[in-house]
C-alpha cells in the first residue's frame, strides 16, 4: 500500500525531520486513511491549510480538492492528523498527491 500514497512539497521535507520510526507509523496512518475514505485506484491531488504547532497540525480546511466528491479530502484531512510537523508554527499550506494504482 505504500506505493499508493505519496505527499508532495513541505510534507517530505517534515517526514526527513520526523525520524525513521515515526515515518513508518505515519506509512500506516496514511494508507489506513486512504483506504478507509477513498479508492486507491484514482488520482487525486488535494491543498489543505492547517495551523501547526506543537508538532502537530490542527484547524485544518480544504483549498483544493481536484475530485471533489471522490473522498480525497477526508483522507487528507485524517493524513494531516498524524503528519508530524516538527518546530514549524504557524499557518501552513499542505500539498498532498495521492497518485493512484492498480
Amino acid at each position: 500500500m505504500k506505493n499508493f500514497i505519496k505527499i508532495v512539497g513541505g510534507v517530505a521535507l517534515c517526514l526527513a525531520f520526523a525520524g525513521a520510526s515515526s515515518a513508518a507509523d505515519f506509512q500506516a496512518s496514511m494508507s489506513k486513511c486512504l483506504t478507509k475514505h477513498a479508492n486507491t485506484r484514482d488520482a487525486a491531488m488535494v491543498m489543505l491549510e492547517c495551523t501547526a504547532d506543537a508538532g502537530k497540525l490542527s484547524g485544518c480546511k480544504v483549498l483544493e480538492d481536484n475530485k471533489a466528491g471522490k473522498g480525497f479530502d477526508k483522507a487528507a484531512l485524517c493524513v494531516a492528523e498524524a503528519l508530524p510537523m516538527g518546530t514549524k508554527t504557524g499557518t501552513v499550506k499542505v500539498p498532498m498527491r495521492f497518485p493512484g494504482g492498480a
